[in-house]
Formats: C-alpha cells, structure tokens, sequence
C-alpha cells in the first residue's frame, strides 16, 4: 500500500515461535470467563506464564498462545508487558481475557477500578510495549478487556463494571481509573495484524510517541454480545444512568471512553483494511506534545459506532500530513456519531495542516462534517488553526432519523486570534435532504470543479469571515455501491 512515507506491505505471519506455544486452560461457561474467576486471589491464572514466556523469547519470534487439547480457549490474564523483537501470537480461536481485579492492574496510587475526583492515573494497560523495536500483536485470536463484567475486589466489588465506573463520568463529573487495553509508549515499528480487541475497560489501542505503527486487519468492537443484544435494544433500565448502579446490558452509547485507535504524538502511522465499532471516537489523532503527530495513511477501513475519525481534541502540537481515503461509515443513527471531524479547544489547540479526505462513503450519522474549535468551553493561549484540510470524493447516503444530518465549519477567530478554517470541498454530494448548519462562521471555502450538494447555503451565508472561492461544477458521486460491510460478517459476537 502506498503512503506519504513510502511502500508498505501487509504483515506477514511470524516464520519462529520461541518454545512450545503456550496452551489454553480455560472453557468460557455460556460465552463468559465470570464464573471462572470470581476469586480475586485467582483472578490472574496465566499472567506469570505468559510474560515469562515473553522475557525468556529472542528477539525475531514469536510467543504463541493456542488452543488446549480438549478445546479450551481461553487465557485470563493481568498486565504484560512486550520487549523489543517479541511478536506475542494469539491463536485462531484463542481468547486472551483480562482479569477484572482492579487490584491486578493498580500502579501503586490505590484507586484502580474507582472514580475519582483526582486525574490521577491508577492502572496499568492490559498489555504494553514501552520503548520497544519491533514488536507486535498478531493472530486471529481476541483480546478481551471484559469492561462489563462485575469487578472483584475494591469498593466496587460485586456492584459495578469497569462500564459502571466509566459511566461516572457521565453522571457525577468524576474521572474513571480504568485500564486501556494495549498501550504502546515510545519505540518504533509495532505492528497490530488481524487481532481482534473487544469491551476494553478504557480506550483499545493507543500510541504515544511512536516512529512507525502498522495496524493491518484488525477489528475492534465494544460492546460484544457477550455483554448486549442483538441491534443493542437493551431493554429500559437495564443500562447504565445516573440511578443505575450496575447495569446488565451496555450500547455503544453507555460504553464511554471505549476509543478504538488512537496514535498520539506519532508518525508513519497506517491503519488499513480494519473495522471498528466503539462508544467513543472511532480514531483520535492526539498532538499534545512534540513532535506532534505527522505522516498517517488511514485506508479502506470500516467504522460503525462512534464519534467517527476524529484529530484533537489534543493538537497543541501539530498535526499535519494525514490521508483518510477509501473509508466507509455506517452510524446506525446513534445519537452521538460523528463522521470525519475535528476538535480542540483554546486550552490545547495548535496547527492542523495539510489533512485530506478522499472516497468516503456514510450513512445513518448524526453529524457527518464536524470542524469545531471550540469542542468544550475551556480557556487558555493554545488556539486552534484548522488550516488545511480538503474533502474530495465525499456521499452522504442520508439518514432515517436526522436526513442530512448537521455538519460544522468553524474557525477560530476569538482573543484577538484570526484563524479560520481554511477548506477545500470537492464532488462532496448529501443525497436528499441537505445537512443543517449545526455552526458555520470564519471558515474560507474554496470549491472545486465536483458537485458541492449544499453551496448554495454556504454562498447565501451572511456568516462573519466566510470566504468562498471557485464554482462548483457537476459530476458523478463517489460509488458506494460496495462500500458498507455488516459487522457480523467480519466479527462473530457483533450485535449489528
């Protein structure tokens, strides 16, 4: 596949396994490892023999994880931690579980599996790769964070799920200690291929300061059936509220902060041929420190649930050089999807430059163009500058429940700052009904030679610094004759 970096090839399987691959012990009762490990001083069964099997593995193999002998399946396990060269390999088949003991995951500061007042964080990932060369997870097994089965020890022992505690967030302004699910610190060159990441407590993947990430094949989907239903019509009072203290089924709108792929501070980074389902942002590029996050390929993936592919809200420190092309987005009509968008805020804003769309089909989106700098109300002299950004090859299939949808262009001209969003929209075409503008002001279009299906709203705009150059001609829509993929077709367990 091309990039902005060079040629990059699908990921082929390991050629060495180091040792004898590591066999499952345990049988999921009616799809669920709960009744297996409510014992919170047994909580953590495979973690020792794992990461012993990854410290003593040479660098250039593989530690794989297979089925036992009589069928089991799955592995539960606490922290682990990657080095540089180890590939860790999860079989066809193979469920690695995470413990739901907070107590497992706490990094000292003692409030893991809690909300606080204080941001603290309190838990480790699941797994992580710190500072590590070439190194990577692979296979077409699972990884399972469990966010909705009940905890087993701390305060909310026996009362809440990981979920629950999120969902405090929500209804008490507290900060949820939850563990992400893969964490990759630093390094260079980590690869993801085919795995499949379910129901992390906190957000799946993310990177933070990393040269060189491939994420190939990979689905990441939350919440699974194993803890919803079909179409995710969970029945009244079952999900979680602010009256709910343990909820029995979750959708991807109660899941909160389940972010799927999130490279931060990164570079040379390609997610392609994935497909993603969550309760939060689909992908979040983050900037927040140098040297900012450059050079990303997101190609031919899929995304269902969530609040789309999203930058920020962290661009503090640059993000240029991004692709998005050949994407495809199927919302279901949740209240909160978002389609491409975005997002910061005087207290963490920086420069976005040089960010193109290309080829994306959508439907069922609540909000398909989102361009806000002004994605919460907090101060601050870190302004956004949204100051290159095109769409060209944009179909928006419409939606029964919101039509067009509401889009937003906005720049950001307040505290004596002039940046406006400066646009390029090129064949961007809305069947039917046309979208709301949610907001529309200092933004400076430039239409291309392709059909623009809402100019004449942007041309009629009295909206305080909106420029327009060009005309917009006519032409063919973007084909998305092929372009939606049912969820369960690719993930077994998918509610939709």
């Amino acid at each position: 596949m091309q990039t902005q970096w060079g040629i990059v090839s699908a990921p082929a399987a390991p050629t060495a396994v180091c040792g004898t691959p590591l066999t499952a012990s345990l049988k999921p009762v009616a799809g669920s490892l709960d009744t297996l490990d409510a014992d919170p001083h047994h909580s953590q069964p495979d973690t020792g023999r794992i990461q012993a099997a990854i410290d003593a593995c040479p660098s250039g193999q593989a530690v794989k994880l297979t089925m036992g002998a009589a069928g089991e399946s799955a592995f539960v396990s606490g922290p682990l931690r990657l080095k540089s060269g180890v590939t860790l390999w999860i079989d066809r088949g193979v469920t690695l579980a995470a413990s739901r003991n907070p107590s497992d995951f706490d990094n000292g500061v003692g409030t893991c599996g809690t909300a606080t007042v204080s941001k603290k964080k309190s838990c480790y990932p699941l797994i992580l790769a710190n500072n590590t060369a070439g190194s990577g997870i692979v296979g077409e097994g699972s990884i399972d964070g469990r966010g909705g089965s009940l905890l087993t020890s701390g305060p909310n022992a026996g009362k809440r799920s990981w979920w629950d505690v999120a969902y405090e967030n929500k209804t008490q302004g507290l900060n949820q200690q939850n563990p992400r699910l893969v964490q990759v610190t630093g390094g260079h060159d980590f690869t993801l291929h085919d795995v499949t990441l379910l129901n992390s407590p906190n957000f799946h993947v993310v990177t933070d300061g990393t040269a060189g990430v491939i994420a190939w094949g990979i689905k990441i989907l939350s919440p699974s059936l194993e803890y919803s239903v079909p179409g995710y019509r969970c029945a009244p009072g079952t999900t979680p509220s602010a009256s709910t203290t343990t909820a029995t089924c979750f959708t991807p709108d109660t899941v909160k902060n389940t972010d799927g792929f999130d490279p931060g501070q990164s570079s040379n980074v390609l997610l392609a041929y994935s497909f993603i389902s969550t309760g939060d942002d689909d992908v979040a590029i983050k900037a927040s420190a140098a040297p900012g996050s450059n050079h990303m390929t997101f190609a031919r993936n899929h995304f269902y649930y969530g609040h789309g592919m999203s930058i920020g809200s962290e661009t503090n420190a640059g993000v240029h050089d991004v692709v998005v092309t050949e994407l495809s987005v199927d919302g279901h009509d949740s209240p909160n999807g978002n389609g491409l968008r975005i997002k910061s805020d005087a207290s963490r804003g920086g420069l976005v430059d040089g960010i193109r769309y290309t080829n994306v089909c959508m439907r069922n989106v609540a909000q398909p163009l989102v361009f806000d700098p002004f994605y919460s109300s907090a101060s601050g002299t870190l302004y956004p500058n949204f100051a290159g950004v095109t769409v060209s090859g944009f179909h928006y299939l419409g939606s029964a429940a919101y039509g067009g949808g509401q889009v937003t262009f906005s720049g950001y001209e307040e505290n004596g700052q002039k940046n406006p969003l400066v646009i390029t929209l090129d064949n961007v075409v809305f069947d039917g009904a046309q979208p709301v503008m949610k907001s529309l002001k200092a933004t400076h279009f430039t239409l291309g030679s392709g059909t623009v299906s809402f100019s004449n709203e942007i041309v009629t705009s009295s909206a305080t610094d909106t420029t327009i150059q060009g005309a917009p001609g006519n032409g063919a829509p973007v084909d998305c004759s092929g372009a939606f993929v049912p969820l369960t077709s690719v993930v077994p367990g998918a509610p939709i």
